[in-house]
């Protein structure tokens, strides 16, 4: 099992040729997100995660993820206004090439090269100080676009091979301090994954955002945020709905079935 399973972004030069146009439309003039963050309830009813192309709206849901370099303010407050939720995407945990930020990092934070993403690799989490500044940049960016919570990727890097010799509590120490950066923006943040600190972590995050539970039987480890009155949002890649959806519904989870691409279609959400 990849334990980063990340398999979000595959856009890669799509997505690179695609900020500078967007870029221009990526400023602060939308509404920062409300103060009093947004803190959704278990729930099986479906959620539309995309991150490539043009964001299709029409999707029947009450909450979107979607890319937060990639996506406008216009987008953002096109979702407010159909009455639902926006929840930024970013990467936290992993350098990627393709980012308008790129730069800003330091040579010294970036590892190995993440497992099938080659424009992609694993940053020491441990040298917070060194990341602080770019990440703090990339969390207001969500707050300026108005989106309502925050989905950072890539916070257990300590179970890959990043080059760097993480530990678990290096881990819970990065992944607290995302929380309370995103908190502090007045936004929610989400868990992503990182199943083995599910529970040690359940106090700090609003919701967890999670993949192919079902396929690698981890769902159960997720379940202190229901217990906690938090949702789990969870997609699928593989295996079909039928094989999960009444689990998921049992759970509680909000579980759809996506591609590895997470563009607008496939959605096949459980019914």
């Amino acid at each position: 099992m990849n334990g980063g399973r990340k398999p979000t972004l595959v856009f890669l030069l799509l997505a690179a040729l695609a900020l500078p146009a967007l870029a221009a439309c990526g400023g602060g003039d939308s509404k920062a997100a409300a103060s009093d963050p947004w803190h959704p309830a278990p729930t099986t009813a479906p959620w539309q995660w995309q991150l490539q192309g043009p964001i299709d709206t029409s999707v029947p849901v009450s909450v979107y993820e979607i890319d937060g370099f990639f996506v406008s303010p216009k987008v953002v407050r096109q979702l407010h206004s159909q009455g639902r939720k926006a929840i930024c995407y970013l990467d936290v945990g992993s350098w990627e090439n393709y980012r308008p930020d790129k730069d800003q990092f330091p040579k010294s934070v970036i590892g190995k090269r993440y497992q099938g993403f080659p424009s992609e690799r694993w940053m020491d989490i441990r040298k917070i100080s060194l990341l602080a500044r770019p990440l703090e940049k990339r969390f207001d960016m969500c707050r300026r676009k108005g989106f309502d919570a925050v989905e950072p990727d890539n916070v257990n890097g300590y179970t890959n091979p990043t080059g760097f010799p993480l530990t678990a509590s290096n881990q819970l120490r990065f992944n607290r301090w995302v929380s309370r950066q995103v908190h502090s923006r007045g936004m929610s943040v989400a868990l992503k994954n990182d199943p083995e600190q599910a529970k040690q972590l359940v106090g700090d995050f609003d919701f967890a955002v999670v993949e192919q539970c079902f396929q690698y039987h981890e769902c159960g480890r997720f379940s202190p945020f229901i217990k906690a009155g938090k949702a789990v949002f969870e997609a699928e890649y593989e295996i079909s709905p039928s094989k999960y959806c009444k689990r998921a519904k049992a759970l509680q989870f909000s579980s759809i079935r996506k591609s590895y691409a997470l563009t607008a279609k496939p959605w096949k959400p459980c019914t």
